[in-house]
Protein backbone atom coordinates (compact mmCIF):
# COMPACT_ATOMS: atom_id res chain seq x y z
CA UNK A 1 0.00 0.00 0.00
CA UNK A 2 2.76 2.34 1.15
CA UNK A 3 4.13 4.65 -2.00
CA UNK A 4 8.15 5.63 -2.39
CA UNK A 5 7.11 9.40 -3.67
CA UNK A 6 6.43 10.27 0.04
CA UNK A 7 7.89 7.32 2.24
CA UNK A 8 10.25 9.19 4.23
CA UNK A 9 12.85 6.25 4.78
CA UNK A 10 16.03 5.93 2.46
CA UNK A 11 14.98 4.32 -0.51
CA UNK A 12 17.90 2.97 -3.07
CA UNK A 13 17.39 5.69 -5.66
CA UNK A 14 17.91 8.12 -2.51
CA UNK A 15 21.66 6.79 -1.92
CA UNK A 16 23.38 8.67 -4.84
CA UNK A 17 20.74 11.93 -4.18
CA UNK A 18 21.41 12.00 -0.23
CA UNK A 19 25.25 11.71 -0.84
CA UNK A 20 24.82 14.54 -3.77
CA UNK A 21 22.30 17.18 -1.53
CA UNK A 22 23.61 16.47 1.98
CA UNK A 23 25.09 19.85 3.75
CA UNK A 24 28.19 19.34 4.70
CA UNK A 25 28.22 22.40 7.67
CA UNK A 26 25.74 23.68 10.12
CA UNK A 27 25.54 26.35 8.18
CA UNK A 28 24.09 24.83 5.00
CA UNK A 29 22.02 22.64 7.26
CA UNK A 30 18.79 24.11 7.24
CA UNK A 31 16.05 24.17 9.92
CA UNK A 32 16.53 22.03 13.58
CA UNK A 33 17.82 25.51 15.13
CA UNK A 34 18.21 25.05 18.50
CA UNK A 35 19.52 21.05 17.50
CA UNK A 36 22.06 22.83 15.89
CA UNK A 37 22.89 25.80 18.73
CA UNK A 38 23.58 22.77 21.06
CA UNK A 39 25.61 20.81 19.19
CA UNK A 40 27.76 23.69 18.32
CA UNK A 41 28.45 24.46 21.81
CA UNK A 42 28.56 20.76 22.66
CA UNK A 43 31.82 20.02 20.55
CA UNK A 44 32.91 23.57 20.93
CA UNK A 45 33.38 22.66 24.54
CA UNK A 46 35.08 19.30 23.50
CA UNK A 47 37.47 20.84 21.02
CA UNK A 48 38.47 23.18 23.53
CA UNK A 49 39.34 20.13 26.42
CA UNK A 50 40.74 18.55 23.77
CA UNK A 51 38.52 15.47 24.48
CA UNK A 52 35.63 13.62 22.38
CA UNK A 53 32.40 14.65 22.05
CA UNK A 54 29.64 12.97 24.62
CA UNK A 55 27.99 10.16 23.34
CA UNK A 56 25.03 11.48 21.09
CA UNK A 57 21.31 10.18 20.91
CA UNK A 58 19.21 11.43 17.77
CA UNK A 59 15.62 10.50 17.91
CA UNK A 60 13.00 11.25 15.01
CA UNK A 61 11.38 10.32 12.16
CA UNK A 62 13.39 8.76 8.80
CA UNK A 63 14.47 11.38 6.69
CA UNK A 64 14.76 14.58 8.80
CA UNK A 65 18.73 14.68 8.69
CA UNK A 66 19.86 12.42 11.69
CA UNK A 67 22.74 10.87 9.18
CA UNK A 68 23.36 14.18 7.63
CA UNK A 69 24.15 15.90 10.87
CA UNK A 70 26.28 12.75 12.28
CA UNK A 71 28.20 13.43 9.38
CA UNK A 72 28.62 17.41 10.43
CA UNK A 73 29.62 16.62 13.82
CA UNK A 74 32.39 14.36 12.30
CA UNK A 75 33.45 17.10 10.17
CA UNK A 76 33.45 19.57 12.89
CA UNK A 77 35.21 17.36 14.94
CA UNK A 78 38.27 16.89 12.40
CA UNK A 79 37.51 12.94 13.30
CA UNK A 80 36.20 9.58 10.89
CA UNK A 81 33.00 8.43 11.19
CA UNK A 82 32.40 5.16 10.90
CA UNK A 83 28.53 3.39 10.25
CA UNK A 84 26.57 0.95 10.80
CA UNK A 85 23.10 0.13 11.63
CA UNK A 86 21.80 -1.87 14.35
CA UNK A 87 20.05 -4.64 12.76
CA UNK A 88 23.93 -5.48 11.59
CA UNK A 89 25.51 -5.65 14.39
CA UNK A 90 24.84 -9.58 15.30
CA UNK A 91 26.76 -10.91 16.93
CA UNK A 92 29.36 -9.64 19.98
CA UNK A 93 31.96 -10.63 17.56
CA UNK A 94 30.45 -8.19 14.84
CA UNK A 95 30.67 -5.55 17.56
CA UNK A 96 33.96 -6.40 18.94
CA UNK A 97 35.65 -5.80 15.65
CA UNK A 98 34.18 -2.68 14.86
CA UNK A 99 34.68 -1.13 18.15
CA UNK A 100 38.75 -2.49 18.16
CA UNK A 101 39.51 -0.74 14.87
CA UNK A 102 38.34 2.83 15.82
CA UNK A 103 41.17 5.36 16.42
CA UNK A 104 41.23 8.04 19.12
CA UNK A 105 38.54 10.56 18.35
CA UNK A 106 36.44 8.53 15.80
CA UNK A 107 32.91 8.57 15.63
CA UNK A 108 30.80 5.29 15.36
CA UNK A 109 26.96 6.10 13.94
CA UNK A 110 24.49 3.43 14.25
CA UNK A 111 21.50 4.12 12.70
CA UNK A 112 18.17 2.26 14.09
CA UNK A 113 19.79 1.46 17.25
CA UNK A 114 16.51 0.54 18.93
CA UNK A 115 17.17 -2.79 16.99
CA UNK A 116 20.33 -3.92 18.54
CA UNK A 117 19.84 -7.05 20.48
CA UNK A 118 20.43 -7.04 24.31
CA UNK A 119 23.72 -8.92 24.47
CA UNK A 120 25.25 -6.31 21.97
CA UNK A 121 23.61 -3.65 24.12
CA UNK A 122 25.38 -5.39 27.46
CA UNK A 123 28.44 -5.61 25.55
CA UNK A 124 28.07 -1.87 24.61
CA UNK A 125 27.80 -0.26 27.86
CA UNK A 126 31.23 -0.80 29.25
CA UNK A 127 32.45 0.23 25.90
CA UNK A 128 30.79 3.68 26.31
CA UNK A 129 31.18 4.48 30.09
CA UNK A 130 34.92 3.00 30.56
CA UNK A 131 35.47 2.25 27.28
CA UNK A 132 36.55 -1.33 27.59
CA UNK A 133 35.47 -4.29 25.89
CA UNK A 134 34.99 -7.31 27.91
CA UNK A 135 35.41 -10.61 25.93
CA UNK A 136 34.40 -13.63 27.13
CA UNK A 137 36.68 -16.72 26.05
CA UNK A 138 35.31 -20.22 26.67
CA UNK A 139 32.47 -21.94 28.39
CA UNK A 140 31.64 -22.68 31.93
CA UNK A 141 33.63 -23.10 34.83
CA UNK A 142 36.35 -22.82 32.89
CA UNK A 143 35.45 -19.19 31.15
CA UNK A 144 37.34 -15.95 31.82
CA UNK A 145 36.76 -12.30 30.38
CA UNK A 146 39.40 -10.38 28.71
CA UNK A 147 39.10 -6.98 28.85
CA UNK A 148 40.60 -4.42 26.32
CA UNK A 149 41.15 -0.97 26.11
CA UNK A 150 39.83 1.10 23.85
CA UNK A 151 40.09 4.42 22.37
CA UNK A 152 37.65 7.32 23.63
CA UNK A 153 35.46 7.98 21.01
CA UNK A 154 31.83 9.04 20.09
CA UNK A 155 28.85 6.94 19.47
CA UNK A 156 26.07 8.74 18.10
CA UNK A 157 22.86 6.76 17.69
CA UNK A 158 19.56 7.30 15.69
CA UNK A 159 16.47 5.76 16.34
CA UNK A 160 12.96 6.47 14.61
CA UNK A 161 11.58 4.72 17.75
CA UNK A 162 12.63 5.86 21.31
CA UNK A 163 10.57 4.20 23.22
CA UNK A 164 12.28 0.82 21.93
CA UNK A 165 15.46 1.88 23.15
CA UNK A 166 16.22 0.10 26.99
CA UNK A 167 16.73 2.45 29.77
CA UNK A 168 20.42 1.36 30.47
CA UNK A 169 21.25 2.23 26.93
CA UNK A 170 19.68 5.79 26.63
CA UNK A 171 21.34 6.90 29.85
CA UNK A 172 24.54 6.13 28.81
CA UNK A 173 24.31 9.25 26.42
CA UNK A 174 25.14 12.30 27.46
CA UNK A 175 23.10 13.98 24.86
CA UNK A 176 19.39 13.04 23.28
CA UNK A 177 18.36 15.42 20.67
CA UNK A 178 15.08 14.98 18.88
CA UNK A 179 14.56 16.14 15.25
CA UNK A 180 11.13 17.77 14.59
CA UNK A 181 9.15 17.96 11.06
CA UNK A 182 10.49 21.18 9.42
CA UNK A 183 8.32 24.48 9.12
CA UNK A 184 7.65 25.60 6.02
CA UNK A 185 10.29 28.43 5.50
CA UNK A 186 12.97 25.60 6.05
CA UNK A 187 11.95 23.24 3.40
CA UNK A 188 11.31 25.91 0.68
CA UNK A 189 15.15 27.00 1.31
CA UNK A 190 15.95 23.15 1.55
CA UNK A 191 14.38 22.79 -1.60
CA UNK A 192 15.84 25.80 -3.42
CA UNK A 193 19.74 24.60 -2.73
CA UNK A 194 18.44 21.09 -4.01
CA UNK A 195 17.37 22.71 -7.23
CA UNK A 196 20.41 24.99 -7.23
CA UNK A 197 23.04 22.07 -6.98
CA UNK A 198 20.64 19.57 -9.16
CA UNK A 199 20.31 22.55 -12.04
CA UNK A 200 17.24 22.47 -12.33
CA UNK A 201 15.36 26.15 -12.71
CA UNK A 202 11.93 27.04 -10.92
CA UNK A 203 11.04 30.41 -11.58
CA UNK A 204 8.54 30.94 -9.67
CA UNK A 205 8.18 31.48 -5.77
CA UNK A 206 4.94 29.49 -6.00
CA UNK A 207 6.42 26.17 -7.56
CA UNK A 208 8.86 26.64 -4.78
CA UNK A 209 6.14 26.84 -2.14
CA UNK A 210 4.14 23.73 -3.73
CA UNK A 211 6.93 21.16 -3.69
CA UNK A 212 7.24 22.14 -0.13
CA UNK A 213 3.71 22.26 1.24
CA UNK A 214 3.59 18.50 -0.60
CA UNK A 215 6.68 17.07 0.65
CA UNK A 216 5.46 16.08 4.54
CA UNK A 217 7.58 18.35 6.58
CA UNK A 218 10.48 16.16 5.67
CA UNK A 219 13.82 17.23 3.52
CA UNK A 220 14.37 14.01 2.23
CA UNK A 221 10.64 13.75 0.70
CA UNK A 222 11.01 17.44 -0.28
CA UNK A 223 14.09 16.08 -2.97
CA UNK A 224 12.92 13.29 -4.25
CA UNK A 225 9.54 15.21 -5.35
CA UNK A 226 11.87 17.94 -6.87
CA UNK A 227 13.26 14.93 -8.51
CA UNK A 228 9.92 13.81 -9.85
CA UNK A 229 8.89 17.32 -10.76
CA UNK A 230 11.93 17.95 -12.38
CA UNK A 231 11.52 14.56 -14.59
CA UNK A 232 7.87 15.91 -15.59
CA UNK A 233 8.96 19.06 -16.71
CA UNK A 234 12.24 18.22 -18.54
CA UNK A 235 8.96 15.98 -20.71
CA UNK A 236 6.47 18.26 -20.34
CA UNK A 237 7.74 22.05 -20.09
CA UNK A 238 11.06 22.44 -21.39
CA UNK A 239 12.87 21.90 -18.18
CA UNK A 240 11.47 24.73 -16.49
CA UNK A 241 9.01 24.38 -13.49
CA UNK A 242 6.64 26.97 -12.60
CA UNK A 243 3.10 26.72 -10.61
CA UNK A 244 1.61 24.98 -13.34
CA UNK A 245 4.25 22.30 -14.15
CA UNK A 246 4.52 21.66 -10.47
CA UNK A 247 1.42 21.07 -9.58
CA UNK A 248 0.28 18.95 -12.87
CA UNK A 249 3.64 17.15 -11.73
CA UNK A 250 2.08 16.42 -7.79
CA UNK A 251 -1.53 15.48 -9.85
CA UNK A 252 0.13 12.75 -11.60
CA UNK A 253 1.66 11.64 -8.55
CA UNK A 254 -1.75 11.26 -6.44
CA UNK A 255 -0.22 13.47 -4.21
CA UNK A 256 -2.07 16.24 -2.68
CA UNK A 257 -1.40 19.75 -0.90
CA UNK A 258 -0.61 18.46 2.40
CA UNK A 259 1.71 15.07 0.66
CA UNK A 260 -0.87 13.04 1.11
CA UNK A 261 -0.57 9.89 -1.33
CA UNK A 262 -3.34 7.42 -1.92
CA UNK A 263 -1.84 5.07 0.72
CA UNK A 264 -2.62 7.63 3.31
CA UNK A 265 -5.85 8.67 2.54
CA UNK A 266 -6.98 5.26 2.36
CA UNK A 267 -5.79 4.45 5.69
CA UNK A 268 -8.14 7.28 7.23
CA UNK A 269 -11.26 6.38 4.86
CA UNK A 270 -10.37 2.51 6.29
CA UNK A 271 -10.88 3.99 10.08
CA UNK A 272 -13.57 6.15 8.91
CA UNK A 273 -15.56 3.72 6.94
CA UNK A 274 -14.87 -0.23 8.48
CA UNK A 275 -14.31 1.38 12.07
CA UNK A 276 -16.85 3.62 12.32
CA UNK A 277 -13.83 6.66 12.88
CA UNK A 278 -12.31 4.13 15.36
CA UNK A 279 -10.78 3.69 18.26
CA UNK A 280 -8.75 0.89 16.21
CA UNK A 281 -5.78 -1.33 17.34
CA UNK A 282 -2.80 -1.05 14.77
CA UNK A 283 -2.78 -4.54 14.55
CA UNK A 284 -6.49 -4.60 13.25
CA UNK A 285 -5.50 -1.70 11.33
CA UNK A 286 -2.63 -3.29 9.36
CA UNK A 287 -5.10 -6.39 8.82
CA UNK A 288 -7.77 -3.87 7.18
CA UNK A 289 -5.00 -2.09 4.79
CA UNK A 290 -3.41 -4.97 4.11
CA UNK A 291 0.24 -3.09 5.74
CA UNK A 292 2.94 -4.21 7.62
CA UNK A 293 2.35 -2.15 11.22
CA UNK A 294 5.76 -1.23 11.29
CA UNK A 295 4.75 0.79 7.87
CA UNK A 296 1.70 2.61 9.52
CA UNK A 297 3.81 3.52 12.79
CA UNK A 298 7.05 5.02 11.08
CA UNK A 299 6.26 6.07 7.52
CA UNK A 300 1.89 7.10 7.49
CA UNK A 301 0.93 7.65 11.40
CA UNK A 302 3.88 10.35 12.16
CA UNK A 303 2.79 12.57 9.72
CA UNK A 304 -0.85 12.17 9.99
CA UNK A 305 -0.30 12.75 13.47
CA UNK A 306 1.40 15.98 12.61
CA UNK A 307 -1.45 17.10 10.58
CA UNK A 308 -3.87 16.22 13.24
CA UNK A 309 -5.52 14.08 11.35
CA UNK A 310 -5.32 11.14 13.27
CA UNK A 311 -5.52 10.79 17.38
CA UNK A 312 -4.22 7.90 19.16
CA UNK A 313 -5.73 6.85 22.73
CA UNK A 314 -5.57 4.45 25.00
CA UNK A 315 -8.55 2.60 23.38
CA UNK A 316 -6.78 2.99 19.23
CA UNK A 317 -6.38 4.91 16.55
CA UNK A 318 -9.06 7.32 16.33
CA UNK A 319 -9.47 9.84 12.86
CA UNK A 320 -10.14 13.73 13.64
CA UNK A 321 -12.62 15.84 12.56
CA UNK A 322 -10.17 17.48 10.33
CA UNK A 323 -9.62 14.17 8.81
CA UNK A 324 -13.36 13.92 7.82
CA UNK A 325 -12.96 17.15 6.60
CA UNK A 326 -10.05 16.52 4.20
CA UNK A 327 -11.57 13.41 2.43
CA UNK A 328 -15.34 15.35 2.30
CA UNK A 329 -16.88 12.90 4.49
CA UNK A 330 -19.77 14.14 6.70
CA UNK A 331 -18.40 14.24 10.56
CA UNK A 332 -21.27 12.44 12.56
CA UNK A 333 -22.28 14.56 15.11
CA UNK A 334 -22.51 12.21 17.93
CA UNK A 335 -19.10 10.50 17.37
CA UNK A 336 -17.46 12.60 20.61
CA UNK A 337 -19.66 11.40 22.67
CA UNK A 338 -18.69 7.64 21.86
CA UNK A 339 -15.16 8.47 21.75
CA UNK A 340 -15.34 9.87 25.29
CA UNK A 341 -17.11 6.73 26.85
Amino acid sequence: MSSQVTDSKQLNEDRYLDSTLRPRSFEEYMGQHKIKDNLKILIEAAKKRDEAVDHILLCGSSGLGKTTLAHIISKEMNSNIKITSGPAIEKVGDLASILTNLQPGDILFVDEIHRLNKTIEETLYPAMEDFVLDIIIGKGPSARTLQLELPRFTLIGATTRTGLISSPLRGRFGATYRLDFYHQPDIEKIVARSANILNVQINQNEALQIIARSSRQTPRVANRILKRVRDYSQVRAEGIINQQTANEALKMLEIDQYGLEPADRRLLEMIITKFDGGPVGLQALAAACQEETDTIADVHEPYLLQLGFLDRTPRGRIATKSAYQHLNIKYPEDIQNKFTL
